[in-house]
């Protein structure tokens, strides 16, 4: 596998190695031996899966807070989507900054978000769907969300979204107090 470091501390662009011949293609999506030398996260007790619809769906900026604070490994397993995650840990030396990948399930490639990072995306097409291994189960009173066109994150979505859910539309502004 590789990893490619991104703008947000601890975030990296996970793509596989592919192995291919006439019968088809082979390929780890995770193996807990390679990410451990890369010190992250090896355990996932917890997965999910998105569907979207259609093109122009945006869900998040998504996190939970301390103590229930998870690493979140992200891919696409069918379409492509704009994936964000948001560095909101005070003393990262990218706090506020934000990092974005083409998830695509035609390059298999996925997204390593660290704790204390929002996340969210963008759906680019019709019918897309997204698989999250997650560090630690969802905790409903730790859940939080920050708007996802907050200005203090100034981020460059490929275009405006079409569907945003209920709760995402009235995700606050992004405050210290929100993070806790």
């Amino acid at each position: 596998m590789k990893f490619t470091a991104t703008e947000v501390a601890g975030a990296f662009i996970v793509e596989p190695e592919i192995l291919s011949d006439e019968r088809g293609s082979f390929f780890r999506t995770f193996c807990s031996d390679t990410f451990a030398a890369q010190g992250l996260a090896t355990t996932y007790p917890q997965c999910n899966v998105s569907t979207n619809r259609q093109r122009g769906t945006l869900r998040g900026l998504h996190f939970q807070a301390e103590p229930g604070a998870e690493v979140k490994l992200v891919r696409a397993t069918h379409g492509r989507v704009f994936d964000v995650a948001v560095d909101l840990r005070p003393d990262s030396p990218s706090y506020l900054k934000w990092a974005a990948v083409e998830l695509d399930a035609a390059r298999h490639n996925a997204f390593y978000i660290p704790t204390g990072c929002a996340h969210g995306f963008l759906t680019l097409e019709d019918d897309c769907a997204l698989f999250y291994q997650m560090s630690a189960p969802y905790t409903p009173e730790l859940a939080r969300g920050v708007r996802w066109d907050d200005p203090a994150f100034a981020i460059a979505w490929p275009f405006a979204p079409a569907v945003i859910g209920k709760r995402d539309a009235a995700c606050p502004d992004f405050t210290e107090e929100v993070v806790r």
